[in-house]
């Protein structure tokens, strides 16, 4: 069975514009690219990938489409524009050109006004990711799942994928409010989730155990074509191992009965080469 890793990320340090990436995180403070990758793919059965940006830059953008160019298993790139920028549809379009911009991913998580994502100068951007039918990465938190609720509601044309099922504060139990906020989010059919990123929500000594109750709730809420796997390699390195999480993952998509690829994530990304 084909298996796509949909949320993964390459840096080379000396193109300087990872602002959040410094020697204090030593396991991620070194060049992580396709070589480095390739092997653990292989090891587990996983046969291509999407390059999620890591960098709120357009040259971060050219740079992962760079790599996909070099190499035919990166299906797709998640890039990043500045949607509030008069100059966002041209961006886009420009981006867009290459067949394997699947999507964009502004770093919300990062972005100190929670409400953001309604700022009415999003909305060229957002029209342009319409038109060239991109779908949108959402990088949010707990916090921000009722103004992801209302933004759904302003653009319903928008293809949105929830990243990291929004970090659940698994370290803290934090369940209650998340749990109901994501199950109204999973309401929306054109929302998908990502059983990735659960991991570095954990504390350091976390067990399966400790990940049940979330990931159950994530397989309750979302239907089968509307979840993917992703392994958020390499900042998963600083709580677990590629194969660990494919097993628990993976595991997980086969209890319930669901796959992993490649319908669903098409769905989600209908511009994915999945044949090349």
């Amino acid at each position: 069975m084909m298996v796509i890793d949909t949320h993964q990320h390459f840096w080379k340090l000396d193109r300087g514009d990872y602002g959040w990436l410094t020697s204090e995180l030593a396991p991620l403070y070194r060049d992580f690219l396709p070589p480095d990758l390739k092997p653990l793919l292989d090891a587990v059965g996983v046969t291509g990938t999407i390059a999620v940006q890591a960098a709120d830059t357009e040259a971060e953008t050219e740079f992962l489409l760079s790599l996909a160019d070099e190499y035919d298993w990166i299906r797709g790139v998640v890039g990043w524009v500045d949607l509030e920028a008069d100059t966002a549809p041209k961006s886009i379009a420009r981006l867009a050109a290459h067949p394997k911009l699947v999507g964009l991913r502004p770093m919300i998580q990062d972005i100190p006004d929670d409400r953001w994502m309604l700022r009415d100068t999003l909305g060229p951007g957002i029209a342009a990711m319409v038109e060239h039918n991109l779908t949108f990465d959402a990088l949010v938190m707990p916090r921000h799942l009722k103004h992801l609720l209302v933004f759904l509601a302003k653009y319903p044309d928008l293809r949105v994928v929830v990243d990291h099922c929004a970090k659940p504060e698994i370290r803290n139990k934090h369940f209650d409010d998340w749990s109901r906020d994501l199950a109204d989010i999973a309401k929306d059919g054109a929302v998908y989730c990502k059983l990735s990123g659960l991991v570095t929500e954990t504390a350091q000594d976390w067990s399966e155990a400790d990940l049940k109750p979330f990931i159950n709730h994530v397989f309750e809420v979302f239907p089968e074509n509307r979840l993917l796997f992703g392994s958020d390699w390499p900042v998963l390195n600083l709580a677990s191992d590629y194969q660990t999480w494919k097993d628990i993952a993976v595991r997980r998509h086969e209890e319930a009965g669901q796959s992993t690829m490649p319908d669903n994530v098409h769905a989600a990304y209908p511009r994915l080469t999945v044949n090349s």
